[in-house]
């Protein structure tokens, strides 16, 4: 017969599951195999975080759910996140299948009444999950078979029916995107990428960013693969800042007049020698590289700088 731990003991998992899934993620950087995430021990025991045929993961000791999955939808499918935000700038989760009493939609409600941190495994890959932690349930939307989710610092905020409330959803979008969507993109295109600056190769995690090709608030400036490019993080500020471009053809160019200009080694071996390149990574699979039309519309720019 299975015990059913105490809410401390309970607690103590979940926030030491959370300290082990950030020292393992360079801080909630890197994403994680599904073999790495089943590395957890608690107690000198393996303790599953995450359940690999259930998407709704609830172990036998607690009254409530610990985690929930979204399993990876490659290239070409819909973007992971598109249907799931609501016009409160927070994300949903779908219930499993339709009935409100299934155990797994109960193991939820039970950790939205409880007001406890969940982690939300994310698959950016085959057999490979971004955690986002820790998320919090904060209402229940049953005609739509749905939980309302936020993440950390933002589950006491409430409607206030005032002036203010667009300048709250205008806040609650943001940090959703800072605290879930960017996460996930930066994994999708790091994946892709192999962990690789596509302009110099540099392999370190920590110094590489996944760069929109156009930014997200161009009308055509999804968070997808195809609209990403893993840089390092001298070569995304270039970029950005007009001093790199990238042809459709997927070549590097520098900006004629950073070509002639004279300064350090850095701008020499780093910027200028690019120039007239190309990338020196792209995804392997073709479906995963940058849309040509996209680094057209960037390129035009680029050239009118």
């Amino acid at each position: 017969m299975t015990v059913t731990w105490s809410p401390q003991q309970q607690d103590d998992l979940r926030a030491a599951a959370i300290a082990w899934l950030s020292a393992r993620t360079n801080d909630g950087l890197d994403a994680l195999t599904s073999e790495q995430i089943n590395g957890f021990t608690w107690g000198g025991e393996r303790f599953r975080l995450m359940d690999a045929q259930r998407g709704i993961r609830k172990p036998r000791q607690f009254t409530s759910a610990l985690s929930i999955r979204t399993t990876f939808r490659p290239a070409g499918a819909e973007r992971p996140y598109e249907d799931d935000l609501g016009v409160d700038g927070l994300v949903r989760y779908k219930w499993r299948g339709d009935d409100p009493a299934h155990p797994e939609n109960r193991s939820l409600r039970q950790a939205m009444h409880e007001r406890v941190p969940l982690i939300w495994f994310w698959g950016v890959g085959v057999a490979l999950y971004k955690p986002v932690f820790p998320v919090y349930l904060i209402a229940e939307e049953q005609r739509e078979q749905q939980f309302v989710v936020a993440t950390d610092g933002l589950q006491h905020l409430e409607s206030t029916g005032s002036r203010v409330e667009e300048v709250m959803r205008r806040y609650l979008r943001q940090e959703t995107y800072r605290r879930l969507h960017q996460p996930v993109f930066r994994s999708i295109v790091m994946r892709a990428y192999e962990a690789s600056c596509a302009v110099c190769q540099l392999r370190h995690s920590v110094l590489l960013d996944a760069a929109h090709i156009v930014e997200d608030r161009h009308e055509r400036g999804v968070a997808s693969v195809r609209n990403g490019l893993a840089l390092c993080k001298i070569h995304h500020a270039a970029y950005d800042a007009g001093i790199l471009g990238l042809t459709p053809d997927l070549r590097v160019e520098v900006r004629a007049d950073i070509l002639d200009e004279i300064d350090g080694p850095l701008l020499e071996h780093g910027i200028k020698r690019l120039h007239d390149t190309p990338l020196m990574v792209v995804p392997r699979s073709r479906r995963e590289r940058p849309d040509p039309e996209l680094l057209e519309i960037h390129y035009e720019r680029f050239r009118a700088s």
